[in-house]
């Protein structure tokens, strides 16, 4: 097993799973309950991540003259919403953990009717290319969802049932912690596929730039605009632009077997890192977040 493959398969779901469990613990299921009785935000969230942001990939591909292969790669990345990083971002920006959470469940689980689609559109539009058949690994995927995210979540909650005082005791160590997980993550992901980002910062680098920025803006402006409060205002901007990077490279590296379409994926995800560590640099060190 290569560096890159001993990251991005053992290293990486290891630490995101660690982290929810981290957040399970300061769930209740009150915060989900309050979800399904205001759904606005989850409906926004979700227009915002599987509508407008392949629109705006799209108009971006055009906008840039992306040349066919990265114009598909850039659209297999935006049609791919949802990502557990996402969720640790938010925990550390004093988000709303179960809205993003809840988006990201919902979004991953849609994307995959919608994923076919997108994509099947885009080899057309971009490449003429109409003969490859697209076929996600659902079963997979949904494993990869449960074992990230809601399997040590619930334990998390458990916990945070059982033993309260703990759970409470340890929210701010494992904020802490997530932080440091985050940062050694970045770091391993750099330095695991280095030539690779290289060449994807040259080929789509300004362009991926601007569909992280376009993305969480859209989802900052929208949340403000329908009135959210400050905490589910955070959580849409991170969901919007945070993407699932790990389903987009396979997609196109193992599905469609074209390891160049994979390259706006590596140029997003420094993006992503940047901006989403920026975040959590601003809004967590606000005292003012979990008032709002």
């Amino acid at each position: 097993m290569t560096a890159a493959e001993l990251v991005g398969k053992v290293f990486l779901p290891l630490s995101l799973a660690i982290i929810m469990l981290g957040m399970g613990m300061t769930l209740v299921p009150a915060d989900f309950t309050r979800i399904i009785k205001y759904p606005k935000a989850i409906l926004l969230g979700l227009t915002n991540q599987l509508v407008f942001l392949p629109l705006i990939g799209f108009a971006l591909a055009i906008i840039f003259g992306l040349n066919p292969v990265t114009a598909v790669g850039l659209m297999i990345l935006a049609s791919c919403p949802g990502d557990p990083t996402s969720n640790l971002i938010t925990q550390v920006c004093k988000g709303n953990i179960a809205l993003s959470v809840t988006l990201t469940a919902i979004a991953s689980f849609i994307s995959i009717l919608t994923i076919p689609f997108i994509i099947s559109y885009a080899l057309t539009y971009f490449g003429g290319k109409t003969d490859i058949a697209i076929q996600l690994p659902i079963l997979d995927t949904i494993i990869q969802i449960m074992g990230i995210t809601v399997i040590p979540i619930s334990i998390g909650m458990f916990i945070r049932r059982r033993r309260t005082e703990f759970a409470k005791r340890m929210e701010r160590p494992m904020r802490i912690a997530s932080t440091v997980i985050f940062i050694l993550v970045f770091i391993a992901v750099l330095a695991a596929n280095a030539e690779k980002l290289v060449e994807g910062m040259k080929a789509a680098g300004i362009v991926t730039l601007v569909l992280n920025l376009a993305t969480m803006g859209l989802g900052y402006m929208t949340a403000r605009l329908f009135k959210l409060n400050l905490k589910n205002v955070i959580s849409i901007t991170i969901e919007s632009g945070i993407q699932n990077g790990t389903l987009a490279f396979v997609i196109a590296t193992s599905i469609l077997n074209n390891i160049e379409m994979g390259i706006p994926t590596g140029a997003y995800s420094i993006w992503m890192f940047i901006t989403g560590g920026i975040l959590m640099w601003y809004f967590g060190k606000r005292q003012d977040v979990d008032a709002s």
